[in-house]
């Protein structure tokens, strides 16, 4: 003897089935779907770093106030204005490198700028960065190009480049800001 299921309301026999169905197959397809390996991790955890060094940097930028753009801890370094300059041609000389058509170096960021100027800079220094990210994927990385003095070296040098000058640089920046009784956007506040 068979026992066949009997809802009350037939409409419900279509919905149920579907419904359960549905289910099973979202438990079953989620952890796969979430298992895709990233085509690109070498590129994409560099774009981790460089979007996080941007932010901070450009917050740092605006932290500071206009009449400590001249601060320098010692005569012998850069500048608060100098480095933001800096940072500003390197992001556009080296994220560049990172595409397939390198933009030639153009005259370099005069540290002379007002903060507003300087910022707008580097603003637009880092959106031809993301642009170069964007486009960039893992299996371009041991391309040849031209870097620093005309010499051949592999698309990947650029892109270590570009972070660790990011990193360097913020944390010169992060270095004025606490000279000058500034706290770094990077530092988070204190739990209470």
């Amino acid at each position: 003897m068979t026992t066949k299921l009997r809802f009350a309301l037939p409409f419900v026999q279509h919905l149920v089935l579907p419904a359960v169905l549905l289910a099973v197959l979202f438990l079953v397809a989620a952890p796969i779907l979430q298992a895709q390996p990233d085509p690109n991790p070498v590129v994409s955890s560099a774009r981790e770093i460089y979007e996080r060094q941007a932010k901070y940097m450009i917050a740092a930028a605006e932290l500071m106030p206009a009449d400590k753009y001249t601060f320098r801890p010692t005569p012998a370094q850069m500048s608060y204005a100098q480095s933001i300059a800096h940072v500003t041609d390197a992001n556009t000389f080296v994220c560049g490198m990172l595409t397939a058509n390198p933009t030639p170096r153009g005259p370099r960021t005069s540290d002379s700028l007002s903060k507003d100027q300087l910022i707008a800079a580097l603003k637009a220094s880092f959106h031809v960065c993301d642009l170069a990210f964007a486009g960039l994927q893992d299996a371009r990385l041991g391309d040849t190009i031209t870097f620093f003095g005309g010499r051949p070296a592999p698309r990947a040098r650029a892109l270590f480049e570009e972070v660790g000058d990011l990193e360097d640089h913020y944390s010169q920046m992060a270095a004025y800001l606490r000279l000058n009784g500034l706290t770094p956007p990077s530092v988070k506040p204190a739990k209470q």
